[in-house]
């Protein structure tokens, strides 16, 4: 069975995920941490936890997503994994950070990328990977099939969905994914958005005020 630890961090208020099992062995998602201050609370968290890291996935790579990803490989020496259509989305960061008034720790290039379908697998655990752009080019979700729930990224929140006016966005195209990759799970699937409090994919298709 998998446990999930939610933290959020840096400006943007962004939904870091660590998933971890029986084994001890966890997943980190888009980490986030951004000062000193979060990568202590999260590195002493996995510590005192007793858990070894053994992938780090992003969604997709908007600076909010990948602000830990360096902080990650060096302690834990893990390098990201997500669809290769999201390379040119990281490589933008250092470009625009400054612009944000943002501190940007080069993150490390992927030897590994996800495809559109498949599964990742940790300890006892599986994921399954559910392709789903229009908020960015290649955005991917993550979907516990056994444990009824979804890793979310910024395609579907609750009461909203991820905006569409950056580079690589497509609003059609996000809502047609939402509709067709993930209306289509069951209704009490828990979405683990990437911003904002958790929802669940039965109350979205009833209530969701850009998909009525």
């Amino acid at each position: 069975m998998i446990t999930i630890q939610r933290f959020t961090f840096n400006p943007y208020q962004e939904n870091t995920y660590v998933l971890y099992d029986e084994t001890g062995e966890c997943i980190i998602i888009d980490p986030g941490m951004y000062d000193g201050n979060e990568q202590n609370i999260f590195a002493g968290w996995i510590r005192e936890s007793g858990l070894k890291p053994v992938l780090l996935l992003n969604t997709h790579c908007h600076i909010d997503h990948v602000l830990g990803n360096k902080f990650v490989f060096d302690n834990w020496g893990l390098k990201p994994q997500f669809h290769e259509g999201e390379l040119q989305v990281l490589h933008a960061v250092a470009g625009y950070a400054p612009q944000m008034g943002m501190r940007y720790e080069l993150s490390p290039e992927p030897e590994v990328f996800l495809a559109e379908t498949g599964t990742v697998v940790f300890g006892n655990s599986e994921l399954e990977l559910i392709f789903a752009p229009g908020h960015s080019p290649a955005h991917l979700c993550f979907y516990a099939r056994e444990d009824n729930f979804l890793i979310g990224g910024d395609v579907l929140f609750q009461n909203s969905i991820g905006r569409t006016d950056l580079p690589g966005g497509n609003h059609a195209q996000l809502l047609n994914n939402i509709r067709e990759k993930l209306f289509v799970l069951p209704d009490n699937v828990v979405v683990y958005p990437g911003h904002g409090g958790i929802t669940n994919i039965g109350y979205e298709k009833q209530n969701n005020p850009f998909l009525n």
